[in-house]
């Protein structure tokens, strides 16, 4: 894609990605959306930690695309899903980075799930993180 012009107009802001050794694992009340062993984890300052999680281990079909875009300085646009449950629909309840930006390349073709809606959980190995 290209440069991250966040990181170039403001180095000091760190955004920094490592691999998780551990099971990723997340719920949408009691069903099961996606169990990944490939998860990143994306630490931003000011921002909570997120997990971002290859699509062959979630299940996409459960996921809706919305008309939602965001744009990140850092890490690129981002575009939302909606998680289709059986009695509700979470709207914007995960989101991917189509093209990243360069620094963060690592995140296509992976989705992070929001923890701000009640019936998400995100657990590590089995533990909230």
């Amino acid at each position: 894609m290209a440069r991250s012009p966040g990181h170039q107009k403001w180095p000091q802001h760190k955004v920094r990605e490592q691999p998780v050794s551990d099971s990723v694992q997340v719920r949408a009340s009691e069903e099961s959306i996606a169990t990944s062993r490939e998860a990143i984890q994306v630490s931003e300052d000011s921002h909570p930690d997120r997990y971002y999680l290859p699509r062959e281990d979630v299940r996409m079909a459960m996921l809706q695309p919305s008309d939602t875009r965001t744009e990140c300085p850092f890490k690129g646009r981002a575009s939302y899903f909606n998680i289709a449950l059986a009695d509700r629909v979470l709207e914007d309840a995960a989101w991917s980075y189509e093209t990243p930006y360069d620094e963060h390349a690592a995140l296509k073709d992976r989705i992070a799930f929001g923890d701000d809606k009640p019936e998400l959980s995100i657990k590590v190995n089995g533990a909230p993180p």
